[in-house]
């Protein structure tokens, strides 16, 4: 391949630094907000996990649609509009707690998180070509995780340090920063393809809901998605609930993204040449292991270099959740896209994280229901309980993963089931979607 192909134009690289700035941003408060709705704005495990599960939901289900309410405004507009409403959302998410603004705050940043993803990948894909578009991806995929990194690595010293809700001016700052280069320095490129019509949009949704064979897939691989959910919905609190404020969730969290980097590639290609759903399958298998690591602090009874067991075994667990993501989500999405009519793979690829959808409504909700059960809020407890009732209450917290191995169980009886059923590998050539 040509020298060529390493060289891309200003607005990619652009591109690129905004998704970074927002990446960091996101994911530095993504993995604190159940503590945020909880310990600052008051909410219940219960309700902090309605909140939650809802707000995450919409973030998987509305790009679709404000990508083609971007085409009205204008692309950069759009790009401006979206860093705007976060650095807005963000903002007051640090400034004003009570139950009712948090929700209206949280909205704002749905809808500017919404518009970033078809926002960005589609400068990626304007400013490359064929020779080049691939590495332009995986460049992306590196920026992406380097953001979701570098967010939560900084996020503990603010939250330790200054405050819970400070660490919402971090993720404002990260996004006016974009807003910044975005209005300052940003240019569409030419050439810019069209996006799909709201029409197109609903009627690409109403093909995967009617297609029995891409909805079976999206609810058991939603069973996966659970679990992986738990990194945010569960593990925060669980772990600080357990260890005391000291301990750094956020650090346990980057587990996820290093594994992912380090063995995508060698895992897929490794993989390649088996059926996309004996493929999944592996990662599918592995998702139980993951709870029961997580689980199985009581059975370890001395750490590792210093780390609390619960800390190694939480280690074990993400790391197990990243390794099984690297056989499942790749290959899922070569599944979807090519289930579609031909000439029809980026309507259907549109809805392709439907799953998460499902997942994040279903896994945060019960996240909230088991924590209260099993790892209750510290502040709903009597003041008067000792040492030894105290440690009585949170005896039993473990009984969460068991849950959740439950679930990934059952998705992996699905899948085999499914295989069974509807064959290992995506759809022959020829052959007529559903």
């Amino acid at each position: 391949m040509s020298a060529e192909s390493w060289r891309f134009p200003r607005a990619f690289w652009l591109a690129n630094l905004m998704e970074l700035c927002e990446r960091a941003a996101y994911y530095g408060f993504f993995i604190v907000l159940t503590l945020y709705l909880t310990d600052i704005a008051g909410f219940t495990d219960r309700e902090t996990g309605v909140v939650a599960g809802v707000f995450f939901a919409g973030l998987y289900l509305l790009p679709p649609f404000v990508g083609a309410a971007s085409d009205r405004i204008g692309f950069r507009n759009a790009l401006i509009l979206a860093f705007g409403l976060l650095a807005t959302g963000y903002s007051f998410l640090g400034l004003f707690h009570g139950k009712a603004s948090v929700v209206g705050s949280l909205a704002i940043v749905l809808v500017g998180g919404s518009f970033i993803k078809p926002l960005i990948t589609g400068t990626v894909a304007k400013t490359t070509t064929e020779a080049n578009r691939a590495r332009a991806f995986s460049l992306f995929y590196w920026v992406v995780n380097l953001g979701a990194f570098g967010g939560k690595t900084l996020v503990p010293y603010i939250r330790q340090e200054m405050g819970l809700e400070y660490v919402n001016f971090f993720s404002a700052g990260m996004s006016l920063l974009a807003l910044i280069l975005a209005i300052a320095l940003f240019r569409v490129p030419a050439g810019a393809p069209s996006g799909k019509t709201m029409r197109e949009i609903l009627r690409s949704l109403g093909a995967v809901f009617s297609s029995p064979r891409l909805m079976s897939l999206t609810l058991i691989v939603a069973g996966f998605w659970i679990i992986q959910h738990q990194m945010y919905a569960t593990m925060p609190k669980y772990v600080i609930r357990l260890l005391g404020d000291a301990a750094k969730p956020e650090w346990l969290a980057n587990v996820n993204p290093l594994v992912v980097v380090l063995f995508v590639v060698p895992v897929t290609t490794i993989m390649m040449r088996r059926p996309a759903v004996s493929t999944m399958l592996v990662g599918m298998v592995l998702m139980p292991f993951s709870a029961l690591a997580m689980a199985g602090s009581q059975w370890l009874r001395t750490g590792i270099s210093g780390l609390q067991p619960l800390t190694v075994m939480m280690v074990i667990g993400i790391a197990i959740q990243g390794l099984a993501e690297c056989f499942i989500s790749p290959r899922f999405l070569e599944y979807f896209s090519l289930q579609a009519p031909k000439g029809e793979e980026g309507l259907y690829l549109g809805f392709s994280h439907l799953h998460s959808f499902f997942s994040a409504l279903a896994g945060f909700i019960l996240s909230g229901f088991l924590l209260d059960a099993y790892c209750p809020d510290p502040k709903t407890l009597p003041p008067d309980l000792s040492a030894a009732e105290r440690a009585a209450v949170y005896a039993g917290a473990y009984k969460i993963w068991f849950i959740f191995l439950a679930i990934g169980f059952t998705a992996a009886v699905a899948l085999f089931v499914f295989r069974a059923v509807a064959g290992g590998g995506a759809r022959e050539p020829g052959e007529r979607p559903e």
